[in-house]
């Protein structure tokens, strides 16, 4: 029905239970999705999943025999300045995100790209290289559950939010198998060109999230803003990206009963232009 690189989070669909989120993606026909465990966001995963959680959430998603590309996760505030102890207890909540991530047979796990908010704890320098440092450290540890560790960056709302952030934070990732996640609503959001972030990224990106923006504005769906789907696929394609793409709508233009249609809708557009 749609295109077979083409699949959807279940943050689209944040205000239903997973289990009924998951009925929703599949009735819509879509075979593939990411796995929203934001916190504040999407309370699909439990923050901090235990054992029994990790077990459960991929039951369920073993249930409705979906795809899963990636989990969308959290470990905190990645330019956070911790101690012995804090370390160890994100490295915990790392595992737990990883366990899960190989448990559902998903190719990546997803971190932020630094806090939500743009000011540093100590300077620009120093929290790119603490971010760059923790993304390194978690990716060896992805390694070990047999799965990649990607980060999502830009991203407007966190700590590298525009072009140039970004691009110093994946001049700081060079060499490692840290992959990139390209969001089209952060990019406009921010107020820049996603061409000009393909251009930048040509070789690295190993996602796509689709959502519609204008600047300052993430929240928009599929036709509702500024960014151009067409000419952003296009460059992409020219630059030899051959991942997979997820619809992450996770809009407020339109109701919750009025959301299962908007995602059809823009996952047929989308699977056009693919």
């Amino acid at each position: 029905m749609f295109h077979s690189r083409l699949g959807c989070s279940s943050i689209s669909f944040r205000h239903q239970a997973l289990s009924t989120a998951l009925h929703t993606l599949g009735g819509l026909g879509f075979e593939e999705l990411d796995l929203g465990a934001l916190p504040g966001v999407c309370d699909h995963v439990p923050y901090e999943p235990d054992a029994e959680a990790v077990t459960a959430v991929a039951d369920k998603v073993a249930a409705f025999g979906l795809r899963v590309r990636s989990v969308n996760g959290d470990i905190g505030d990645l330019n956070a300045v911790l101690d012995v102890g804090q370390q160890a207890a994100r490295d915990r909540h790392l595992d737990a995100l990883l366990t899960l991530t190989a448990n559902i047979g998903a190719k990546a796990l997803v971190l932020p790209c630094g806090a939500l908010g743009h000011e540093p704890v100590r300077s620009v320098d120093e929290d790119l290289d603490a971010i760059a440092a923790q993304l390194i450290h978690a990716g060896r540890r992805a390694a070990e559950f047999g799965v990649e560790l990607w980060t999502e960056s830009l991203h407007f709302l966190r700590f590298c939010w525009n072009l140039e952030r970004a691009e110093l934070l994946a001049r700081r990732l060079a060499g490692s198998k840290v992959g990139i996640v390209m969001d089209f609503s952060h990019i406009v959001a921010a107020g820049e060109n996603p061409l000009e972030y393909v251009e930048r990224h040509k070789g690295r990106i190993s996602h796509v999230h689709l959502r519609d923006a204008v600047p300052g504005n993430i929240h928009l769906s599929i036709g509702n803003g500024q960014a151009d789907f067409a000419a952003g696929l296009r460059s992409l394609a020219a630059h030899g990206y051959t991942g997979h793409f997820s619809l992450e709508l996770e809009t407020r233009d339109i109701t919750h009963q009025d959301r299962p249609a908007a995602a059809a809708k823009a996952a047929s557009f989308i699977t056009d232009l693919i």
